[in-house]
């Protein structure tokens, strides 16, 4: 299973970045999808993250200004990011739980993607 992250850049404070996250390899299901960062000096933390039933759950520093959502049929997740803010600067990093093929047998695994840097300027 391979995790491919893109959308990150250099935004002004304010602005709106999306992130996106691709899933690839023998899939059989996707479960628990997320977005942590990581800031310089400081360890990764969970910014949100959304169930196979589309139940979703946030940091408190990004309530009402992220929203995470998933593409099932793409094996896509996503992170709409809004009203961004300077310490919104960070390595982003998508996650996934997921059921997956090993030759003929099924087995559930986790997985990180390359992480993607947003920078906010003020």
């Amino acid at each position: 299973v391979q995790l491919q992250a893109s959308g990150g850049g250099l935004m002004q404070a304010g602005g709106s970045l999306r992130l996106s996250c691709a899933a690839s390899g023998s899939i059989f299901s996707l479960n628990e999808m997320a977005w942590y960062r990581q800031a310089p000096g400081k360890e990764r933390e969970l910014v949100a993250r959304i169930t196979s039933g589309a139940k979703t759950d946030y940091a408190d520093s990004v309530k009402g200004r992220f929203t995470i959502s998933r593409d099932n049929a793409k094996n896509l997740v996503y992170l709409q990011m809004n009203s961004l803010k300077p310490e919104d600067t960070a390595a982003y990093y998508c996650n996934v739980h997921c059921t997956y093929y090993s030759g003929t047998y099924l087995t559930s695994g986790d997985y990180w993607g390359q992480g993607t840097l947003v920078t906010v300027s003020s």
